[in-house]
Formats: structure tokens, sequence, C-alpha cells
């Protein structure tokens, strides 16, 4: 007995959650916390968009910034990667996450959608639900429903339990996400409700949409708690944030006021300029929230990597695909690599004027990056020696039809008719290299509007064409549909190709490949390999300003996609991934390099 009350005490001094019974709720335009007004000051952290050694360095960051919440949304594509197969381990255990949170004294805002956007693949939504060619997510679709329930109370375990009135840190509890952009299904949005609370979720419920009159309507329902929306659109964003909430007084009031999302920074897409917002207008409407007692969460706080094949996209009419890039830096107050900038001091310095009896924790020290010399990848392989044993299909197949998520997928034809004319796609998602008898004779950019090319084929010849997903559209009303590879017919002056191989190029796993030393052949998608030593660790930029397109890995890690037209012209590395001594570095290119060398650098490259 002496023993249990010990622990006991124990437990409660360090977690004094455990020593009361806490609450949060609300009543007039007050949030609450254990009965007293309460501000939420929150910034937005992903946790796969942050190496799990570098969780409590930032949860010190947004303590010493003034903050006293973190808010992350759930990745389903990522805890589900095939149909009932869950994973929250490693760098997914969002449990550890909040436990940690609470451990450095912050509360914690989830978003679990199941619909996430947050410019990544498909809005968070497992790309193994478009295999069936009628789905349709994100509406009352039953199987939709289904599976996304299934999900939820998979989350439910973890988290349900770490809600504040049951002893955790765990405040509220987003349902959908800004599904006002998107529909008015009330019946899809109920759907959702009560599967976050049969999921265990029994705390403060809310949806976070823009504040037009159509997204509040169709995102809201009457008895969850509202919040909007808006970044810093112009010089006068203190204007900018007493209108977004003069627009949300005309639908709800004496309630309290929050932007779900404040955004003090924006993501950038390949091919378009480098975006970045100024550290004081950015405060600026801050200021004005801080004034008026309204709550607020920082996107991003620490925006962090997009690591692997996990980009999204967007679309507009005259561009079908806007690919996001593997940076998530989003010009935040924390840097990619979790340093401090400009705007990091700007909002602090904001946030002690306005609760000048709360001492602000020393903010904590970053380490310095370190630069790797540059480094020769003398070993090629051809991408191609990966082919395995094909599908046989009289049409093209999607990659979802195939079973495939990400990566790359080749369809392989042979001519029985001579011609010279165009080949045409109905449509080729997302850019694709077109080979005839092995020879690179042109290529298809989806960006670009691009669905067709002239070539000339003799009958017998092979047709083969590589298409690589660019990642799936994450927002707006066309993103339900965005299945990759070769989606409908290909036409050869006007005459439908058919019988064709499928190969599956999932780029999951490296281990096949045979390298040798020497050169590429010329107009092939190749992996190209190099070794360096280190003796001490640290993070880095690898600069991939000689390279082409495609992807990089460093031992086993994929970082993401480099992309000669920019704006990133560097990929994060840190520490974490790296091993005194040899380190491996493979880069696929399916373009030419300019030169087969890499080296580390202590600064990102943004190059317009």
């Amino acid at each position: 007995m002496k023993i249990f009350l010990i622990l006991i005490l124990v437990l409660t001094t360090i977690f004094p959650a455990f020593a009361q019974n806490n609450s949060f709720s609300w009543q007039g335009e007050n949030f609450l916390l254990n009965g007293k007004p309460f501000m939420i000051r929150s910034g937005e952290m992903h946790y796969p968009r942050v190496p799990r050694d570098y969780w409590r360095d930032r949860f010190r960051k947004a303590k010493a910034l003034g903050l006293n919440t973190i808010t992350t949304y759930i990745f389903w594509n990522l805890h589900e990667p095939k149909p009932g197969q869950f994973d929250f381990s490693g760098n997914l255990d969002i449990a550890e996450y909040v436990r940690e949170a609470k451990e450095e004294g912050l509360y914690v805002i989830v978003r679990p959608g199941p619909y996430i956007c947050t410019e990544w693949e498909f809005g968070g939504i497992p790309a193994w639900l478009l295999a069936e060619k009628d789905m349709k997510v994100r509406t009352a679709d039953s199987r939709f429903l289904d599976y996304a329930k299934r999900y939820m109370a998979e989350v439910g375990k973890r988290l349900a339990p770490m809600e504040i009135a049951k002893g955790g840190n765990v405040i509220m509890v987003q349902v959908e996400n800004e599904y006002g952009s998107f529909g008015n299904d009330m019946d899809y949005m109920n759907a959702v409700k009560k599967m976050v609370q049969a999921a265990g979720f029994t705390g403060q419920l809310f949806t976070s949409d823009g504040s037009g009159e159509n997204q509040l309507k169709g995102g809201t329902l009457p008895d969850v708690l509202s919040v909007i929306n808006f970044g810093v659109d112009s010089k006068d964003s203190d204007k900018d944030a007493e209108n977004e909430f003069k627009n949300f007084a005309k639908f709800r009031q004496n309630v309290p006021k929050m932007v779900g999302e404040y955004w003090v920074g924006w993501f950038d897409h390949w091919g378009k300029p480098h975006h970045t917002v100024d550290p004081k207008q950015a405060a600026l409407g801050l200021d004005w929230m801080l004034k008026n007692r309204i709550s607020f969460n920082l996107y991003m706080f620490h925006g962090g990597t997009t690591f692997g094949f996990m980009n999204g996209a967007n679309y507009n009419k005259n561009e079908p695909l806007q690919p996001d890039t593997s940076s998530y830096d989003y010009d935040s107050p924390l840097d990619e690599s979790g340093k401090p900038t400009e705007k990091y001091y700007a909002i602090r310095e904001l946030i002690q004027k306005y609760f000048p009896d709360e001492k602000l924790p020393a903010i904590p020290q970053s380490k310095d990056l370190i630069e790797v010399p540059q480094f020769q990848l003398n070993e090629t392989a051809d991408l191609f020696s990966l082919l395995g044993n094909p599908k046989q299909s009289e049409k093209p197949l999607s990659m979802e039809e195939t079973g495939q998520n990400y990566g790359f997928i080749l369809y392989r034809t042979k001519i029985t008719k001579e011609a010279n004319g165009e080949l045409k796609f109905d449509n080729l998602n997302d850019y694709g290299h077109i080979f005839v008898d092995g020879n690179l004779v042109g290529k298809i950019d989806r960006r670009l509007k691009e669905n067709s090319l002239k070539i000339n084929v003799k009958s017998g010849s092979t047709l083969e064409i590589l298409v690589e997903n660019g990642g799936r559209l994450n927002f707006g009303r066309e993103f339900i549909f965005d299945r990759k590879g070769i989606v409908g017919n290909v036409t050869l002056n006007s005459e439908t190709l058919n019988t064709w191989q499928i190969f599956n190029l999932p780029l999951d796993n490296l281990k096949n490949l045979k390298f040798k030393k020497g050169s590429a052949k010329p107009n092939t998608p190749t992996f190209y390999r190099g070794f360096f030593q280190l003796q001490n660790l640290g993070d880095t930029y690898l600069d991939t300003t000689n390279w082409g397109k495609g992807f990089v890995w460093v031992n086993g890690h994929n970082l993401g996609r480099h992309w000669k037209i920019g704006p990133q012209q560097t990929l994060f590395v840190p520490s974490a991934w790296f091993k005194k001594g040899k380190n491996e570095v493979i880069v696929l290119d399916t373009d030419a390099p300019k030169q087969m060398t890499l080296r580390g650098i202590k600064k990102q490259i943004f190059a317009n």
C-alpha cells in the first residue's frame, strides 16, 4: 500500500493532470480550461514531417515562442498503408507525440480527418480506396464511411484516453476538414461526427472552414463549434483579420472566436516562385487577434518536410496539376531544419507583450548544420532493371487498379502497323517518358496540359510508356477522381492501342538494384549511387542543383523529390538518418544530370 501511495504521489507530481479532474469547454465567447477563461495559443506541427528525435526540441521552441498548444492532423494513408494493416510505430507513434507534448507543458488539438488536405498525397486518404472504380471518397458512400470508421476507431484507441477530462492533454478534436470548400452534405458531416464519437472521443468537437457564407454553411454542424481559416492577404493584415471575423459574426455569435489556421506562410509548387510572407505583416494580423482575445493556431509553426512520395497537388483550369514540393518549410517561424527565423522572434515579442506576467522559457539552442564535402556518385543502375513480372491487360490499367499506390508504372505494347503520327492519351497522370525500341522519343507533362506527341514507329516496334505519380490532388472537387498512370485509352493516329504489359515500380525496396561503375545509358531513367564518410553527425541540406528530376535516398530513407525547374533545390537530411563512418546515397534521375555529384550545405536553396 505504501508503494502504491508513493507511486500515486510521484505521478501526480510529474503529471498534475492525474491529480485533478481537468476540463475544457466553452461559455459565451470564452473557451474554459478548468472553468476559467482560456485563450488557445497554438502552433501547427505534423509528426510525419518532423523526425521523432526532434519532436521534443520543437515542442520546447513552441513553449519559448509563447504557445500553449500544438495542433496536428492525423495521416490516415500513413497509418493504414494497406487495407486493415495499421501502423502507429516509430515516427507514426501519435500517442507518444501527444505524451511528449504534455511533458513539455503543451495541450494538443487533434485533426483526424478522415480528409486532411495539408498539401499531402490525396489529402491523407489512402490511395488504395481508388482501386474501386466507383468509390466516392469524402461522401456518404457507405463503403467509404465503413473504411473511415475502421480507421477512426484505431485513432480513438490511442488518443481518446488522452483527452483532458481523462487525465491527458487533448483539448479539442476536429470533425472533417474545410468541408465547406468541397460540399454541403450534412449526412456525411454527421456521419463523420458520429464516427469520431464512436471512436471514444467525448470532449470538445469543432469544424474548421473559410469565413465565406457557403464555406460555413457547407462545412459546419449546428451543434459543433466552428472556427475559421485565413492568412495574410494584404499589407493591412490586421484589417484582413477584422474582416474575416466580421464575416464569421454574420454566421454565428456568442461563441468563442478562433482562427483554426492562421497562414503565416505558404507552400510551394514545382515550377512556381518560392513563397514568403513578411514577418511584420504576419505579426500585424496576430496583434489584432491578441488584442481582441481571439484564439489562434499558427499554420505552420514548423512545417518540416514532406518526405518520400507524400506530396500532394492542386489544380486549376489552366493547370490540371500543380504538384507540391517536398520541402514544407512554409516560411514558418521555425524553418525546415527547426531553426528560429525572423518571424519567430517577431511573434515571440508580440505574445510576450500581451502576456507580460508569463515568463517565456529561453529559446533552446539549435545545433549547427554540417557541410558534407562534394562526393561522386559513380555507380549506376538502370531503372528498368527493377522490372518484375508484368500484368497482362487488353486496356491500360490505372496504377490503383494494379494494386499500386505510389512511384512509377511502365506500360508496354507491340506496334502492329507502321505509323507516323499522333500518340494520344485520354489521361496520362502525371509525367511520362515515351520510348520506342528502348529509345526516348518524348515526354508528356500533365502540368502543361500535354496529352499527345508525334512519333514514328515501325510494325513490330516496342512502345513503352513510363509514368510517374507526381502526387495526387489534395484539394477541390476534382481530387476524388485523381487516379494515376494511364487512365483511359491510348490511340495512335486515332486507332486504339490494345494488349498491354504493365510493370509496377513502387520503388519501396531498392535492395535488388545491381550497380556498376560507369556512366548511364543516354536518355534512360537511372539510379546513381555514391558514398561518403562522416565523423561527426548533424543535419544538412543536400544540394541537388546538378540534377534533373527524381528522388534521393540516404541510407534507405527517401528524402523526397528533386526537380531542376525549382524552386526547391535542396533536400533536408536529419542527422538521425546519417551514420558515423560510411553513408550511402542513391539518386534516381529520369533526366541526365549535369554532374554526378552531391554535397551537403548549411542553408536551403530556393531558385525560381
